[in-house]
């Protein structure tokens, strides 16, 4: 797991939840009152898919699919770090009247499984999306002193939507989703997951590109976030802290980590926002090196969302930020 919740927490939630779904479950109608939910079209009152995902980069790809025919709401608030996210009751209770909840899994969201639980599924489709993908395990992957016994934080790196390809593989099972639930928008869904596609192939196709003329191929991060970027461009993550921005490193770890900045003669310690940067300001002043932002993309900041920034402008900005380490 990603982080080990509260048991007294989630049995609240649990509690709680239940209680209110039987409430709603006395007088709310069935959404799907003439055949399944593949054959007809499943719309509350105003018309639209009432959709719910995750985290951010989910509701990204649902917005720009779904487009005016789906009202989308984002679980994680705004500068909430997702990996410590615990949804409230009221939280779980809007969530049971979707007719899509669409969430990440392998690990990213520890509360999800308590929690569907408690929904009625034969009236909603839950979507995993990263079914079907493949995933790079944990104990694969570069991290100082940290083995595949010391860490908890599951089988597989759940952070696949920082591969542009990957993210294109779960948007086409989020289209495939609402098509589903609304057949009369199907080719509209369809053509706004061609221009999101388009998009992610451009994206993919510029990285490349910049990854071929830089000169380093090794980037230090401040959390083992960017495993599936760094395998997909050919590139080498060394990493402060695990999976979880919550790991610190031991005080071996960090003279180590200091080493390792001098022997490869990095330049950049690259921090990530809603988590702490005390950690790589300390690598940086041991080793004369600079800092900079490689946003992972878990979670949009208030800043973010005033800025009008998206998934694509924050990952053209970590291109550019790559650009720069990588020199």
């Amino acid at each position: 797991m990603i982080r080990k919740q509260s048991m007294f927490s989630i049995i609240a939630v649990l509690t709680a939840t239940m209680m209110l779904l039987t409430a709603c479950g006395q007088t709310a109608p069935s959404q799907n009152t003439s055949g399944s939910a593949q054959n007809q079209s499943e719309v509350k009152a105003d018309g639209k898919l009432q959709v719910f995902t995750s985290f951010y980069p989910l509701y990204y790809v649902a917005t720009r699919i779904g487009g005016e025919y789906v009202n989308v709401k984002n679980i994680v608030p705004a500068g909430v770090e997702p990996h410590d996210f615990e949804p409230t009751a009221k939280d779980i209770v809007d969530m049971s009247k979707a007719n899509l909840f669409i969430y990440n899994g392998s690990g990213f969201e520890a509360w999800v499984e308590k929690a569907l639980q408690g929904f009625d599924q034969s009236q909603m489709t839950v979507v995993k999306a990263t079914d079907g993908l493949q995933l790079l395990k944990n104990a694969e992957e570069e991290h100082v002193g940290e083995s595949a016994e010391e860490h908890d934080h599951g089988e597989f790196d759940p952070h696949v939507w920082l591969d542009p390809t990957l993210l294109k593989a779960q948007a086409e099972k989020v289209k495939d989703a609402l098509a589903k639930k609304d057949q009369a928008h199907a080719a509209e869904f369809e053509k706004n997951y061609e221009k999101l596609a388009a998009d992610l192939d451009t994206l993919d196709n510029d990285f490349k590109k910049m990854v071929a003329a830089a000169p380093k191929k090794e980037f230090m991060v401040s959390h083992r976030a960017f495993s599936y970027l760094a395998h997909h461009y050919g590139l080498e993550q060394i990493a402060i802290s695990g999976v979880s921005p919550a790991d610190e490193p031991t005080p071996a770890d960090l003279k180590e980590l200091v080493e390792r900045v001098k022997e490869h003669h990095i330049q950049y310690i690259l921090f990530e926002t809603l988590v702490s940067t005390k950690v790589a300001d300390v690598i940086a002043r041991e080793t004369g090196a600079k800092t900079a932002m490689l946003n992972p993309l878990e979670g949009l900041t208030e800043a973010d969302q005033q800025a009008g920034k998206d998934y694509l402008s924050i990952m053209r900005d970590n291109l550019e930020t790559l650009k720069t380490a990588l020199q």
